[in-house]
């Protein structure tokens, strides 16, 4: 089965197109480096041609809110015009555990508007959220700093390693469209400030963190449990003790 992967050189789509490829399926990696752009419609004819199955997992270069509102907005058009076109079968979109609930956040308004072009869309399709990444944990400190510390909210979330989220992403991409959405985490809770404070220690980040209950995430306030996914979730495997003592971590910590 052709299967195209739209952000295939990144962090989840890389790892995505070595899965497909083990399963002995055709998978291609496609993003501007390789000539396909799904802003400005670029290579997307050609490289959908006899494709099946369309996953993106692209994000926006710029976080910005009008910006990241327009790639989304733009690139998932493109997709679904080219894709109807093409006669692909199945779309799938990777998304965030909690986005309907991070309306306050122009990243998030951004990845509902996203969602709501794949459901009106006729093309059959299946949304994956996510949780959070460990690898992104050390950002995320990066991200919300505040003076000479970093600020978060003691709420619970369930991270995942990058390649538990690959294995959500392909075990869906090579099954039937669900026309709905799949959440997808990893096997444990924590408290965000809790888990980021930890991760800062093994890398010798001397970094205080602070649980403050007005901090916000992607510049929204958070509730105990927006960040964590329903009890129908499918969950990775990787635990974060097992995750931080492998390459991925310390590549992760750079």
């Amino acid at each position: 089965m052709k299967i195209v992967v739209i952000g295939g050189s990144g962090l989840i789509g890389s790892k995505l197109v070595s899965k497909l490829r083990e399963q002995r399926h055709e998978a291609i990696a496609s993003s501007p480096s390789s000539g396909v752009n799904t802003l400005t419609g670029q290579g997307l004819a050609e490289v959908l041609k006899g494709a099946s199955v369309v996953v993106d997992v692209s994000n926006s270069p710029d976080w910005e809110d009008a910006a990241v509102l327009r790639f989304f907005e733009t690139s998932t058009r493109n997709l679904l015009t080219h894709e109807a076109a093409a006669g692909v079968t199945h779309h799938v979109a990777l998304s965030v555990v909690g986005t309907d609930r991070l309306s306050e956040s122009g990243y998030f308004r951004a990845k509902i508007a996203q969602e709501k072009l794949i459901k009106e869309s006729p093309v059959p399709y299946s949304i994956v959220r996510a949780t959070q990444f460990f690898e992104f944990l050390k950002g995320l400190a990066d991200i919300s700093m505040d003076g000479n510390k970093v600020h978060l909210p003691h709420v619970l979330f369930q991270p995942m390693a990058a390649e538990d989220v690959a294995s959500g992403v392909c075990s869906i991409a090579v099954g039937a469209p669900v026309n709905g959405t799949v959440e997808i985490g990893g096997p444990e809770q924590f408290r965000v400030d809790e888990l980021v404070r930890r991760r800062l220690a093994t890398l010798k980040d001397p970094r205080e963190v602070v649980a403050d209950p007005n901090a916000r995430y992607a510049g929204a306030r958070l509730s105990e449990r927006t960040l964590v996914p329903g009890k129908d979730a499918r969950l990775g495997e990787m635990r974060f003790e097992s995750w931080v003592t492998r390459p991925a971590a310390k590549a992760a910590g750079r």
